[in-house]
């Protein structure tokens, strides 16, 4: 899979979903792909200070390329959107990347594994082929039902979870509070 392709099926899809829909993504790096390549450490210092110009960013002649990175750094937000966010938010609907290393959040892997399941479970031998038609059988027998029920888990279970946990740490690191007005050092001079 790579960014074009994915963008291409994307734009085919959202007419299709509903008014206000949420879709929810990994953080494949073809979902992330920036509307704008921003320059960085490989870009050499001619493409850096025409961005730079090109964005009307402030830079003084002569500063070495490390200094006119560090500006970059200070405007990347700025310039950090994605492809599919504007693809989405022009079709009326908003994209959601689920964070890094949080599949537990993504339903769509409570539906892959029930698919691996159905393959593991009927397959006789380790031919492509043979596994190619048990994927397509397995797909085919994922209904709504089937998918509403894994995001409700997710958002009843793990997401539940998640809060607690979210609760437990900000609660230890209230008690974390570390006084940098007083005077720490227990010598007397």
């Amino acid at each position: 899979m790579c960014a074009e392709t994915f963008e291409k099926w994307f734009q085919d899809v959202l007419p299709r979903l509903q008014e206000n829909a949420v879709v929810v993504l990994d953080n494949a790096p073809y979902h992330s792909r920036r509307k704008e390549k921003v320059p960085n450490v490989n870009s050499n210092k001619h493409e850096i200070s025409e961005w730079l110009k090109s964005k009307n960013i402030d830079f003084e002649d002569g500063m070495l390329k490390k200094e006119l990175l560090d500006i970059i750094k200070n405007h990347r937000t700025a310039q950090n959107e994605y492809a599919i966010d504007e693809m989405a938010n022009n079709a009326g609907k908003t994209v959601l990347i689920i964070p890094p290393y949080h599949c537990e959040l993504n339903a769509t892997v409570l539906v892959w594994a029930r698919i691996k399941g159905y393959v593991a479970a009927k397959r006789k031998t380790y031919k492509m082929p043979e596994v190619k038609v048990l994927i397509e059988e397995a797909v085919r027998t994922v209904t709504a039902e089937d998918w509403n029920k894994c995001v409700l888990h997710v958002v009843e279970k793990v997401e539940t979870q998640m809060w607690k946990l979210d609760c437990i740490i900000e609660e230890r690191e209230e008690r974390f509070v570390i006084n940098l007005n007083e005077n720490s050092s227990s010598s007397t001079e």
